[in-house]
């Protein structure tokens, strides 16, 4: 089996797959009389095919156990998602760049608290990664018609250690 450590989500880290959604960086100005700061244009929601729309979810996820055994991805080729935690708490992201033979080797991130993620579309991802206990999660992911869920199964698991 082999062995991957995550590191730190960064914006710089992530670019290649996607956006990290969090307070900081510099797209952002005071709003509502100044009683409120917006932090604009976090992410880009991708939403393609059949009477595509964007849809807003929610979602409890249940902690898996670590170090995780990695046995499958997903990917959704018609649109983008994102998922933002609801609690200040930590939770892993794993991606994997596509090859001529499907996902390549997975890289791990463990997001910190206040930080979500934003998939692009067509990026082979792990699936929702609690750590330690319940978490619930604001979903921005594509609706309508057309299958936007592919699934690759490893032939060796990976096993993901935290930090």
């Amino acid at each position: 089996m082999t062995r991957i450590v995550a590191r730190p989500l960064t914006r710089e880290t992530f670019a290649p797959f996607g956006d990290v959604i969090d307070m900081g960086g510099d797209n952002r100005y005071p709003i509502n009389g100044g009683r409120a700061m917006r932090y604009h244009d976090l992410a880009t929601a991708e939403a393609a095919g059949p009477n595509a729309r964007v849809l807003i979810s929610m979602v409890r996820g249940t902690p898996y156990e670590m170090p995780l055994k990695l046995t499958m991805v997903e990917r959704h080729p018609l649109g983008s998602q994102a998922f933002i935690p609801l609690s200040p708490r930590p939770f892993l992201v794993v991606v994997c760049h596509d090859t001529k033979d499907g996902p390549g080797e997975p890289h791990a991130f463990l997001a910190g608290p206040g930080q979500g993620i934003n998939y692009r579309r067509n990026l082979w991802h792990g699936v929702l990664t609690p750590i330690g206990e319940e978490q619930d999660f604001l979903i921005v992911d594509r609706g309508g018609e057309g299958s936007n869920l592919e699934e690759f199964h490893f032939s060796h698991p990976y096993e993901i250690h935290l930090p």
